[in-house]
């Protein structure tokens, strides 16, 4: 997503493909259900999620460049979610692609926040047909 725990994620990710010679499949999701129940109208909405996809590119384009500078090979994916889970996604994805392991960047929130924000991670964790390597933020961020 961006975040500076998701560019944690994506190193660490780069770090282990680069040492075991592996391949990256880089994905961003758009979740725009939150945005379709805020939009007044048609035209707003269509403006905002265009203006995601673009920003979510830009995460893939920055992602892609900086696997290269490591040189592993890396492809990228781009999926929009309007009813359902991001997890469901990424779950979706690690199957499709046959992928040996999911890395996430993950915030570690606990209690209320936690409640109220849910957990993609978790989710995935408890889903995924392969491991998952989940990468907390920043000591003291």
């Amino acid at each position: 997503d961006g975040s500076p725990t998701a560019e944690r994620g994506l190193r660490e990710a780069i770090r282990l493909a680069a040492e075991q010679k592996g391949k990256l499949r880089l994905l961003h999701v758009i979740d725009d259900f939150p945005m379709l129940m805020e939009m007044s109208t048609i035209s707003s909405f269509d403006a905002s999620l265009q203006k995601l996809r673009e920003y979510g590119e830009s995460v893939l384009a920055a992602g892609k460049a900086a696997a290269a500078q490591s040189e592993v090979e890396v492809d990228t994916i781009l999926r929009e979610v309007t009813r359902g889970r991001i997890a469901d996604v990424v779950i979706e994805e690690a199957k499709n692609a046959a992928c040996d392991l999911v890395v996430m960047g993950t915030h570690g929130r606990r209690g209320f926040s936690r409640l109220a924000l849910g957990s993609d991670a978790d989710l995935v964790v408890r889903g995924s047909p392969v491991p998952v390597l989940l990468v907390r933020q920043e000591p003291g961020a």
